[in-house]
């Protein structure tokens, strides 16, 4: 009967993303952003003006992304040590910031073709009207940057030991929302310049084209998103030169050969390891984890050591 408790044998499953002034400051852009896209559609609407109802329209999924970011926050701070989540919550934020990269893709095909109908079949712009209104929404754009920014730089960055050091923490819900908002400041820019250039020179076919400029820049900032967000969700590998570097710390040793080695992410930066190997020296669990312990991007190690019954069974096939 065992007599001592197992928490030297129990692993923590805290993966997730601790950001406390990054959630706050989200509380605070969403307000920002509620409040002028309101006003934004609402003009666009009145004014006759495309680009100044794209951004209108933009906010609003924005409001919906800031909206993902929070939910995921909360969701994986509650739910953190929950048995439901065999590796914890540490993919919440990183679902948080893919959900915000479809919506970043989403807007910017509806501005593509609202742009093209435009552009097609032109509508009077009030110009003085709509140029004030998109001043006031690059200035709530800029402030709600310089807000996740100081979250961002205030969150901290993990520096790791070993092969490929230099790794740092990522928060990818806090950097979808901050793309969100840097995204919708270029959206204000561009309607501003083609308002300018309608009301100055005539150019009344720019506010369409910008319109669409906007999206092709949109969505080369939703791809990024996705490229970094995706191999977290889908469970892909860590580098190749580190996984072969934790092989070889393990094969030095006496004559160990793994047999068999997954290392896939549990979160934004932690990963999980399993690593079965064959021996003609059985030693115990501990010395083999000792061997990694430089390695300290794996958060979570399993490792099954397995005893070679016979004196050729670690000969290379």
């Amino acid at each position: 009967m065992h007599v001592h408790t197992l928490e030297r044998w129990q692993h923590s499953h805290d993966f997730a993303v601790h950001n406390d002034r990054g959630e706050r400051n989200t509380y605070y852009v969403l307000a920002l952003t509620a409040v002028t896209m309101v006003v934004e559609i609402g003009a666009g609407t009145v004014y006759g003006s495309m680009a100044l109802l794209a951004d209108g329209w933009h906010m609003g999924t924005h409001v919906a992304a800031f909206l993902i970011a929070i939910l995921a926050y909360r969701y994986a701070a509650r739910h953190a040590h929950d048995p439901a989540h065999s590796f914890g919550t540490g993919k919440i934020n990183v679902l948080g910031g893919f959900a915000s990269a479809i919506a970043l893709g989403t807007v910017a095909l509806m501005m593509l073709i609202e742009s093209l109908q435009r552009l097609i079949d032109p509508q009077t712009i009030h110009f003085n009207e709509s140029i004030l209104v998109a001043l006031l929404g690059l200035g709530v754009n800029l402030a709600s940057a310089l807000l996740l920014k100081d979250a961002h730089h205030h969150h901290g960055h993990a520096h790791h030991h070993g092969p490929d050091a230099h790794h740092h923490d990522h928060d990818h819900n806090l950097r979808a929302a901050y793309v969100h908002v840097i995204a919708d400041a270029l959206t204000s820019l561009l309607a501003i310049a083609a308002l300018l250039a309608g009301k100055l020179l005539g150019w009344h076919w720019l506010d369409p084209v910008m319109g669409m400029v906007g999206a092709a820049i949109i969505t080369v900032w939703a791809y990024g998103l996705l490229r970094e967000t995706t191999p977290i969700l889908v469970d892909t590998s860590i580098e190749p030169r580190y996984r072969e570097a934790m092989r070889a710390a393990i094969e030095a040793d006496a004559d160990n050969r793994v047999a068999d080695m997954h290392v896939w992410r549990v979160g934004a930066n932690h990963y999980a390891a399993i690593i079965s190997l064959v021996t003609h020296e059985p030693r115990p669990v501990e010395h083999y984890k000792q061997l990694l312990a430089d390695f300290d991007r794996i958060a979570h190690l399993t490792v099954e050591v397995n005893a070679c019954a016979g004196p050729s069974c670690l000969t290379p096939s």
